[in-house]
């Protein structure tokens, strides 16, 4: 059981009755032992994070984007609070002048920039549904959610009216007004008033409510801010109701639990947003940042350009995904490669010297300070000379990414874990307590968790080394899942959300997220298997980048379709006589041969059982990704899409195999 060193137990464990499975004690971090820390005086709603910040930061920039001279991005032009503020309120004016009431549903479809956090602090102050859409979704989830959620008004990208205007006739009972960015052209006004939609540029619509002052009306904590569907694995999208309440108990657990590392955001700090304002991830982030009088500064929109972005923005807090960190991970490791023996050499004496230091209980910034000024301030000004935090969310980040960025950065990184339906943040690791990597840290100080057994997958929440479902109570949860109650009722029992997550209490207290309770199925044989469990183990090996296993009741074995990583396939194929492009290569049968013996080590070094070994592969070049619909935004794997999409793969190693 986890000891008291950040966890506290405030309620015994509770046998198994009624057939429910048995739930675990009730854990709180150390820092919440006697309560939770409230949201600060004064504050109701988000719109009030805004507006106080205006009223202490008002000549602080809050908002910026590059500058573009010729087609080439230049420097970031700021906005201040004080202007961001004036904005809004003429944005909020103009929305009021449609005839858009409070509680109304209001859609924000397209790339992070300026104008999305100024549209969205518009419906913070009118007291509106912040309904955002994801910018990477096609017609068909546009249409959906704005049918769903009822959206009356939409703000939109310039380069995304195409795809709303696709919704039409279909979405004409719900959307009368359309807002662009940027421009509108000719050709979109017609078709806009075919449809019966009122259209307007972003400089027509700032002056449709310009002599129409108004009052704002009054927002409850209780009062649902934004309405977040989840991109989803599998169905169609689900609402997650978010209140004000949600996020400011968010914001007041990071806010405590980074105090207690003398991490605190500051009116200093400067962020880079890329990750989709979309998700809950960012959007909370942004306004935690907002809180503390802070900097926003937008990237371009293209992920190839991400590092020209945080090297001229420079940005102190750098949140990421793990797919961006095995991208620097890489890069700095090609480049060390690449530098030649001697350089390469001292490059990992210099690794060692420090990570062994810092094994020892040395602090990340004491443990090798010369080192980081002579060898690892490269590194640093890589990411812009100023990164000291860096959060990784969304899925799990491979530990030997964590141990060499914790090493290598200069700057403290943490692994957190949340849903949507918790308001993004749960779990946060802690800097230089290395016994963290691979795992998501201790609870924050606004929750309480518990683990739930999980009999039919053998996991006990009341063993020596409990394991089963992580449940979450707390202020911080989500309303309830819009126009789906029955949905709500799955997830939510006896006042906890059921995340779906199998976690590992670790004896520090932290969690180690191990599985997924839906990804379980039967072999033929009546073995059951765990495949996001497996698929993280066989992660562990450095010869992959990703891999999607498959199985089914009727077949006896498993295959797998794998991302092979292109340095150490290329290394093997020019050791071994394998000619050809990366391409090529993946198509060799003796480099298959290669991959599926590597996989089967990493098997017998973490001594899976006979059916858990994959018996034929297939290896694929390209990366899995959203463009082929293999991937959530959030970069969660989409199992029956994946199943879709290589069927005839899964067929011909099923066939090729059992044929011999």
């Amino acid at each position: 059981m986890p000891q008291n060193k950040f966890v506290v137990e405030i309620e015994k464990a509770k046998e198994a009755a009624d057939g429910r499975p048995s739930l675990g004690p009730v854990y709180r971090n150390v820092l919440a032992k006697d309560g939770f820390r409230p949201p600060a005086a004064g504050i109701e709603s988000c719109w009030d994070i805004f507006r106080l910040s205006v009223e202490k930061y008002p000549q602080n920039p809050i908002l910026g984007e590059r500058e573009m001279i010729n087609g080439k991005a230049g420097r970031y032009v700021w906005l201040t609070y004080e202007d961001v503020y004036d904005i809004v309120l003429k944005v909020g004016a103009s929305i009021r002048s449609c005839g858009v009431q409070q509680g109304a549903r209001c859609g924000i479809y397209g790339a992070n920039c300026v104008k999305w956090v100024i549209s969205m602090q518009a419906c913070n102050a009118l007291g509106l549904y912040c309904v955002p859409l994801y910018d990477t979704l096609g017609a068909g989830a546009v249409e959906y959610i704005i049918c769903h959620a009822e959206i009356s008004i939409t703000f939109v990208e310039e380069t995304k009216i195409a795809e709303v205007l696709k919704t039409f006739p279909n979405t004409k009972k719900y959307l009368k007004t359309l807002v662009s960015f940027g421009k509108v052209t000719a050709e979109q006004k017609q078709a806009a008033e075919n449809a019966g939609l009122a259209i307007y540029s972003w400089a027509q619509f700032l002056q449709l409510g310009k002599n129409e002052p108004f009052d704002l009306p009054i927002k409850k904590k209780i009062d649902i801010c934004t309405i977040m569907y989840t991109s989803g694995t599998t169905g169609d999208p689900k609402g997650v109701m978010i209140s004000n309440e949600s996020i400011l108990s968010i914001i007041s657990g990071v806010n405590h639990s980074l105090e207690s590392m003398n991490d605190e955001f500051r009116a200093r700090d400067v962020y880079l947003s890329y990750l989709p304002l979309a998700h809950i991830f960012d959007r909370v982030l942004e306004e935690l940042l907002i809180s503390t009088g802070a900097s926003i500064g937008f990237w371009q929109g293209d992920i190839k350009l991400l590092i020209e972005d945080i090297k001229e923005l420079k940005p102190t807090v750098l949140c990421a995904v793990p797919r961006v960190l095995d991208r620097i991970y890489a890069g700095v490791i090609e480049k060390t490669s690449s530098s030649g023996l001697i350089k390469q050499a001292l490059f990992n004496i210099a690794y060692s010297y420090k990570l062994r230091y810092m094994n020892k209980g040395y602090k990340q910034v004491e443990a090798a300070p010369i080192l980081d000024r002579i060898v690892f301030s490269k590194v640093k000004e890589s990411l812009g000379g100023n990164v000291r935090l860096i959060l990784s969310g969304a899925a799990p980040l491979a530990t030997n990414v964590e141990t060499f960025l914790r090493v290598v950065s200069c700057a403290h990184v943490l692994q957190g874990y949340g849903l949507t339906e918790t308001c993004a943040g749960s779990f946060v690791a802690r800097p230089d307590e290395l016994g963290m990597i691979g795992t998501v840290g201790p609870p924050l100080p606004n929750v309480e968790v518990c683990l739930e057994s999980v009999p039919e997958m053998g996991y006990d929440a009341l063993s020596s080394t409990p394991r089963g479902e992580i449940c979450i109570r707390g202020k911080v949860l989500f309303s309830g899942y819009y126009k789906s109650e029955d949905l709500t009722k799955e997830v939510m029992i006896d006042g906890w959300f059921h995340t779906g997550d199998i976690g590992e209490w670790q004896p520090d207290g932290s969690m180690k997220i191990i599985d997924r309770k839906k990804n379980i199925f039967k072999l033929s044989q009546g073995e059951y298997v765990s495949v996001e469990n497996l698929e993280n183990i066989y992660s562990l090996g450095s010869v992959i980048d990703s891999i999607w296993i498959y199985g089914n009741s009727y077949e006896s074995f498993l295959v797998a379709v794998v991302n092979p990583n292109k340095q150490f396939l290329e290394s093997w194929a020019e050791e071994n006589g394998v000619a050809g492009e990366f391409t090529t290569i993946c198509d060799h049968p003796k480099a298959k041969s290669y991959i599926l013996e590597e996989l089967a080590k990493t098997g017998k070094e973490k001594k899976l059982k006979g059916f858990e070994f994959i018996k034929s592969i297939h290896l694929d070049p390209i990366p899995f990704d959203m463009d082929r619909n293999l991937l959530t935004p959030t970069y969660k794997k989409k199992r029956a899409s994946f199943l879709k999409y290589y069927q005839n793969v899964i067929d011909d190693m099923y066939k090729s195999k059992s044929s011999k």
